[in-house]
């Protein structure tokens, strides 16, 4: 299916994929979108949400659709880093040591409740994200591409886990808040569950097919103007007074960093470019900025008192803020 270039047929593409995927999981569209908008800028996402709402099986199902590699890491206190990047073995045959992949090594890899392994295994998955790459034995090896991280965190249970580092949250593109189904939603699940029986999805494209989108979604028009509706946008969570709105600055301990106007700016793209457009709106840059900045802006001990949320306040920003 390489070779794809016409903007009709991408698009069709992503939709055939979306179609696919919803064979097994049935709502969750705003979370498969953003699966999508991961894919095709080749950024990592958090998903938080509770058990059970189909987070492993989206991701599984997205993997099979698109004929990558798929690893599922569960995380848990006792992991080591060498567990999830490989190590070396003595090799009785040939006398001597060789790498040992990890599982690491896949295209899509599914880090589930990352929250739950101590700072040194988290630590080495994320410079993995980082660098593209991981050291085994001094000998460096690339990661195959796309290679896309989606991890989980269970945002009610806090007992026994270590809380990522704001440094290594940034490092995610998108944190995406994965919610209970609807309840015709909840009945069509049931019905589906009730042969016992997975639904097959349909290999749709490749690895090869996959970097070709990435090219033509960072390729989309975007006007001077919306460049600076989003640096605008961003400079407003660090310096809210600028806005009119001093009263959320004593709310904010810190806001999103320029790496975050980088991720809007890419994840609008992705946007459009799901929606059939050759160019970024304005709701483009709307949609995606809670999810490129809810991890980004750190709230103080004031705002939490107060039960003010960082949605509540992108929210604020994004209302005083006028769109070009």
């Amino acid at each position: 299916m390489a070779g794809r270039t016409s903007a009709t047929g991408q698009v069709s593409l992503t939709t055939t994929i979306v179609e696919e995927v919803g064979k097994r999981v049935v709502g969750q569209d705003a979370m498969l979108e953003r699966l999508l908008v991961g894919l095709l800028c080749g950024g990592h996402i958090l998903l938080e949400g509770v058990p059970g709402l189909a987070k492993t099986l989206a991701v599984r199902s997205l993997a099979e659709t698109i004929r990558t590699s798929f690893q599922r890491i569960q995380f848990t206190p006792d992991l080591l880093p060498a567990d999830i990047i490989g190590t070396m073995v003595f090799d009785q045959r040939t006398g001597e040591f060789r790498a040992k992949r990890g599982p690491l090594f896949a295209n899509i890899v599914l880090a589930d409740e990352i929250n739950r392994a101590p700072a040194k295994v988290q630590a080495a998955l994320l410079e993995a994200m980082q660098e593209k790459q991981v050291t085994i034995g001094g000998e460096t090896h690339r990661l195959d591409e796309p290679f896309l991280v989606l991890a989980t965190q269970n945002p009610i249970e806090h007992e026994g886990t270590y809380p990522l580092p704001e440094a290594q949250l940034d490092r995610f593109m998108l944190k995406v808040h994965v919610g209970y189904p609807s309840r015709d939603e909840e009945k069509e699940i049931l019905w589906r569950m009730a042969g016992g029986r997975m639904p097959e999805v349909a290999a749709v494209t490749d690895p090869e097919d996959i970097l070709t989108l990435r090219g033509a979604v960072a390729d989309l028009y975007m006007d001077q103007k919306i460049v600076d509706y989003i640096v605008d946008l961003v400079r407003a969570t660090r310096e809210p007074q600028a806005l009119g709105l001093a009263e959320i600055k004593p709310l904010i301990a810190w806001g999103a960093s320029p790496r975050a106007s980088i991720y809007l700016a890419q994840a609008a793209r992705a946007h459009a470019y799901l929606r059939g457009r050759a160019y970024v709106v304005p709701e483009d840059v709307k949609a995606m900025a809670p999810d490129v900045l809810r991890h980004r802006v750190l709230l103080t001990f004031e705002a939490e008192a107060e039960d003010v949320t960082s949605d509540g306040i992108i929210a604020r920003v994004l209302d005083a803020l006028d769109a070009p």
